[in-house]
């Protein structure tokens, strides 16, 4: 896989750790040439504040940590689009103009497709389209991400660089496995399972009911010590300590899943490599 190159696209600085930092390190441990797109720098994120010491603003730490951790993971690159973070929806970081939400979507599918044609990679993951646990700047980017995969390979798309088309499209989803154990671990705590996150804003319960066919299941089990180190760069964000129930599914199945976009994908079959029957 020497020559393979995968572009994941996603909102934070930790996204690509948290959500799909086993795929990442296996993949960069096979030689394949990951870059990461993130589209905020994650202003909105809580912080204790001794951790600001020696940083501008929270988007700074959070952009220092962001580095720490691709390198930790093998990344190629890391393309900041510089928008501001939204927050969770109902929040007043959704007013700001800065925020990626308010950007036109247009111009955030434009930057994305640029970037496509100039990494040239064959698989590309984004968020799902509800975003994994329904943050606005989850399901923006889902929906410049997607809309850039195509305007890359479209010749009427005007940019400086021509057509390339990637051919494989994945939405990474949160396992229905780790979901329900964080439901059942929540509800033996007397913990309220809507009510989850450090903010208490994620109702677990609700993303339960929602079924995204999983089409490729990506094993991390050779490379967890490579995605702890990675998440232990995100300090800010929790990064260094682990919940009982990722604990548990790291142990029993250290899995991350993602439905396939585009091509269609056959039917009942969830593949092991999602660069498979890509030359």
């Amino acid at each position: 896989m020497t020559e393979h190159t995968l572009l994941a696209v996603l909102a934070h600085p930790d996204d690509e750790t948290f959500g799909i930092g086993g795929t990442l390190a296996l993949y960069a441990s096979k030689g394949v040439a990951i870059h990461l797109v993130c589209t905020t720098n994650g202003d909105a994120g809580d912080m204790p504040a001794g951790l600001l010491e020696g940083f501008k603003s929270i988007a700074e730490r959070r952009q220092h940590e962001l580095h720490c951790a691709a390198e930790a993971l093998g990344l190629a690159g890391v393309h900041l689009l510089g928008y501001r973070d939204s927050g969770m929806a109902g929040t007043p970081d959704n007013l700001h103009p800065g925020a990626l939400i308010n950007a036109p979507l247009d111009e955030v599918t434009r930057k994305i497709a640029h970037l496509i044609r100039q990494l040239q990679p064959q698989v590309v993951i984004t968020h799902d389209p509800i975003g994994g646990y329904k943050h606005p700047d989850h399901i923006t980017t889902h929906q410049a991400a997607t809309a850039a995969f195509f305007a890359a390979s479209d010749p009427q798309f005007v940019d400086e660089l021509p057509p390339f088309a990637p051919q494989k499209l994945f939405f990474h989803s949160i396992s229905k496995t780790y979901l329900r154990l964080s439901v059942q671990l929540m509800r033996i705590i007397g913990r309220d399972p809507r009510k989850y996150g450090r903010n208490h804003d994620i109702d677990l319960l609700s993303l339960t009911e929602i079924n995204f066919p999983t089409h490729a299941a990506i094993n991390y089990r050779s490379v967890t010590k490579v995605r702890d180190h990675a998440s232990a760069c995100h300090i800010s964000q929790g990064g260094a300590t682990q919940s009982l129930n990722r604990k548990l599914m790291k142990w029993l199945s250290p899995k991350e899943t993602f439905m396939q976009a585009y091509p269609t994908p056959q039917e009942g079959k969830i593949s092991t490599d999602l660069f498979e029957n890509i030359p």
